[in-house]
């Protein structure tokens, strides 16, 4: 129509070349409005729950320069943290990100089965945050399934979100050495600082598996043998498990091996997993979606069936999983050695004095590290605009301590499954 009404016009005359004006700043005006309207509506969309992410960007009105770390020989490795929870956990997932958080890190937060308002109010509130917003490394998945991971027997539903969850995170950051899992009642040991730099020295591809070592098969065969059905795989809502009547023989072409659900995967193994050439991890997905807890069997098999992988497996989940508290800290670290405690109920009293005691963290603010040491108060490292540099450590007595319990893992093989991985577990 506007290209008809040029055409009509005369175009020589005084006064069509003011109406001619007239028109293009109208046109001009039209097609501006119309792109503002488009914008503002896929924006949106793209911040809706339905979708797949809401990635948490700087939409205030205080202008913030994204910093990202170096990735370098010498540099600390990066961290790709999967935080989940279910309805009505939102608040204790914050401030597990914030006992986790570090700015070389990536950090994907999932609210399972929550309401649609109760991730909008998560992702709300870490936009709040300047240090969030400045570092662009926090993200949050815009969509709920049902997953049947509250359970004992959690069926294929987790195993769909964990790797779920790693392919965002791959998509989301090229840079990341590191896949850790956790959840809402987990909390750390160790500040970032101390993690980060026990884990510089070590081989970028170790994965810390816990792996179980049966005497005898039957729990094992029966694990195995039996069918189930996940409805969680295909229901709005979190469904138990349904059972076949009927059996099925163990596999033959492949070992099955068994441990841990919690564990530290390499992001090169994560990459085989997911959008790897080699077809034994899709297969092994098909096999495990009638297995009753995948989690705990599915990369322990994976790892030790696949050759390039065999000898990169460290039988440590990293996890402790008895009561702590800061009187039978220094035993339970040095013992275990666990980089993360499991699992705390809500209100426990334990999480504040870990963050009084051995985090440094503030009620309401993040860990300190040297990324803020100008800042004087750590209180404020959260909502300062002002940070240092994010690519060196500050490492306290039990940084020190955890490099020394991570190298003991991983020399001379004293921990390392490889002959483990040459049989079958049962």
């Amino acid at each position: 129509m506007i290209h008809k009404m040029f055409i009509s016009w005369n175009w020589r005359s005084h006064q069509g070349i003011h109406q001619r004006l007239s028109i293009l700043v109208a046109a001009a005006l039209l097609l501006l409005v119309v792109g503002l309207l488009r914008s503002r509506f896929e924006y949106s969309m793209t911040n809706i729950p339905d979708h797949t992410t809401i990635v948490i960007d700087d939409t205030s009105t205080q202008r913030i320069k994204i910093i990202h770390p170096s990735k370098g020989p010498g540099d600390p490795p990066i961290l790709a943290y999967w935080i989940f929870g279910f309805r009505g956990e939102s608040k204790r997932m914050l401030r597990l990100l914030k006992a986790v958080y570090h700015p070389r890190n990536q950090y994907l937060l999932h609210l399972l089965d929550g309401e649609d308002e109760e991730r909008m109010e998560l992702a709300v509130s870490l936009e709040s945050e300047n240090v969030f917003r400045a570092f662009g490394n926090v993200n949050v998945v815009g969509k709920s399934y049902a997953v049947n991971y509250q359970n004992m027997e959690s069926g294929a539903s987790a195993l769909a979100a964990m790797l779920h969850a790693a392919a965002l995170l791959l998509r989301i950051s090229p840079l990341w050495d590191w896949f850790f899992t956790l959840s809402s009642s987990d909390y750390p040991l160790f500040t970032q600082d101390d993690i980060l730099f026990a884990f510089t020295s070590l081989p970028r591809d170790l994965n810390f598996v816990g792996f179980t070592n049966w005497t005898t098969d039957q729990k094992g065969q029966h694990n195995f043998n039996r069918i189930v059905v996940d409805p969680s795989l295909y229901s709005k809502q979190a469904t138990n498990l349904h059972y076949a009547v009927e059996t099925r023989e163990l596999p033959t072409s492949f070992d099955i091996f068994e441990g841990s659900p919690w564990m530290a995967l390499s992001r090169a193994f994560m990459e085989h997993c997911i959008k790897g050439w080699d077809s034994f991890p899709r297969k092994l997905l098909m096999y495990y979606a009638n297995v009753v807890s995948p989690l705990e069997s599915y990369f322990q098999t994976v790892l030790c069936n696949s050759p390039e992988f065999r000898n990169t497996i460290v039988n440590q989940d990293l996890r402790c999983s008895v009561p702590i508290n800061v009187s039978n800290y220094d035993n339970l670290v040095h013992k275990v050695g666990a980089i993360f405690a499991r699992p705390f109920k809500e209100g426990d009293p334990t999480l504040d004095e870990l963050d009084k005691y051995i985090l440094n963290r503030s009620q309401q603010g993040v860990v300190p590290g040297k990324w803020c040491n100008n800042i004087g108060n750590y209180s404020s490292c959260s909502n300062s605009t002002n940070w240092g540099g994010i690519d060196s450590l500050d490492p306290g007595f039990y940084g020190q301590k955890l490099q020394n319990i991570l190298s003991y893992f991983t020399a001379g093989n004293r921990h390392m499954v490889v002959n483990h991985c040459h049989g079958s577990s049962y």
